[in-house]
């Protein structure tokens, strides 16, 4: 009985949502070229392929440097050239420094309220002033000097150990602990252990929400799925959270 509900439900949703759409396309301002959209998924069935972005590709070599793509029920604007980018990141960057509503950030990033995600407005502006006096100024990155040269002592100790008891190591691997540990002392106060974070460690909880965060989401395309989670995305993000 409960599935037949949630089934009908979702059934009820689409056929609302589809309307509203035929709706819209009615009252639809001029938008730039686009592939034909399809009730629903909109333009997802050209992003299916093993690779989106050669997808991405093809279409901007057919439709120019900035087209029309929606996305489920998402409208995207997508440009393509460096011209065109340039319009949006600098010219009219203020039109267009909000972000679209994410279900990751929204679980991850306590609900958009941070400075990679956020609206813009004045709480946005105060966090980019607080970043840059506080935590990036030369006199803030200066007054952390004798922690970096510690932890590059502590580095350089590490390998000469290795290296006396003939003992192979991933270089890779040790740049990028010094540079996590460097970053946490900073930020955190403190280092953290591998057996922190549930026993991940704290790269691994970072992989995970950056990973989590670039996978495609049903929710983000289609918001009425989001609270069934049919992914099961959404519970794997409250926890990395």
């Amino acid at each position: 009985m409960v599935l037949f509900w949630t089934t009908f439900s979702i059934v009820v949703v689409a056929l609302l949502s589809l309307l509203h759409e035929l709706w819209r396309n009615n009252k639809r301002k001029k938008l730039p070229p686009s592939p034909k959209e399809i009730p629903i998924l909109g333009h997802l069935h050209h992003l299916l392929g093993k690779n989106p972005h050669q997808d991405l590709n093809n279409l901007a070599k057919k439709y120019g440097p900035i087209m029309y793509l929606k996305l489920g029920f998402v409208d995207n604007i997508i440009a393509s050239s460096p011209h065109v980018a340039e319009q949006f990141l600098k010219t009219y960057d203020q039109n267009f420094a909000s972000r679209p509503p994410h279900e990751a950030s929204k679980y991850i990033s306590y609900d958009q309220n941070n400075l990679t995600f956020g609206t813009y407005g004045p709480y946005w502006r105060n966090m980019r002033k607080l970043c840059t006096l506080e935590l990036l100024s030369t006199l803030k990155i200066n007054s952390f000097q004798s922690m970096r040269r510690e932890e590059l002592n502590l580095l350089i100790e590490t390998l000469k150990k290795k290296s006396h008891e003939k003992i192979v190591v991933d270089l890779s691997e040790i740049v990028t602990r010094l540079s996590v540990d460097i970053s946490c002392r900073m930020i955190f106060g403190k280092k953290y252990k591998e057996e922190e974070f549930g026993g991940k460690g704290f790269k691994s909880v970072v992989n995970e929400g950056l990973q989590l965060a670039a996978a495609p989401n049903l929710g983000d395309f289609f918001p009425f799925l989001g609270k069934l989670d049919l992914q099961g995305l959404t519970r794997r993000m409250k926890a990395v959270s």
